[in-house]
């Protein structure tokens, strides 16, 4: 069974989906709750509404706290990589490591995970991320410091609103939303 959870952020409301093995997505906010409901229905076959334990509440805790600025590097909540193939599993492991405040580049994850040159498969990965903010894609940038997509939320937006609130966005500059 798939349970999941939805709750509210500074950046609107956000879903988990668990199982027993961890979480199996986090859907970051598009719209309003029902749209982000919708949204992490379409991903997830039959999720069930459920009343998070205490290691889901937790997360969803944290989660919070980082959309609202706290430090948090999140890496300590466990995910289920069932279904994720091995290359996306490296990218999203070594991006798990790049702490809130920080960013790196597409090209940075390809060298770190033993692919040099393979920038645009990482970028591929990322877009891919069934858990952003707990793999924390948003803190990959194109090289230059270019923003590039973000798949998860109201994309490109969502992501320098993101690096904003940690202080990492592109260049050193505030985001428009700070």
């Amino acid at each position: 069974m798939t349970a999941y959870t939805m709750f509210d952020t500074p950046l609107g409301w956000c879903a988990l989906a668990w199982n027993d093995r961890g979480l199996v997505a986090v859907e970051l906010p598009g719209g309003d709750r029902a749209g982000t409901e919708a949204h992490l229905r379409g991903r997830i076959a039959d999720p069930v509404p459920t009343e998070p334990g205490a290691p889901v509440a937790d997360a969803v805790r944290r989660i919070v706290g980082l959309l609202g600025g706290e430090r948090d590097d999140l890496r300590d909540i466990p995910v289920d990589p069932t279904g994720i193939p091995e290359f996306h599993r490296r990218a999203y492991e070594f991006t798990r490591t790049v702490p809130p405040g920080e960013t790196t580049t597409y090209g940075e994850v390809a060298r770190a995970i033993g692919a040099p040159g393979s920038a645009q498969a990482v970028g591929q990965a990322m877009g891919a991320n069934p858990y952003p903010v707990v793999v924390p894609c948003h803190r990959v940038l194109g090289a230059g410091g270019k923003v590039g997509g973000f798949s998860a939320g109201a994309g490109a937006a969502t992501k320098l609103r993101m690096l904003g609130i940690e202080g990492a966005a592109p260049g050193g500059q505030p985001s428009l939303f700070d």
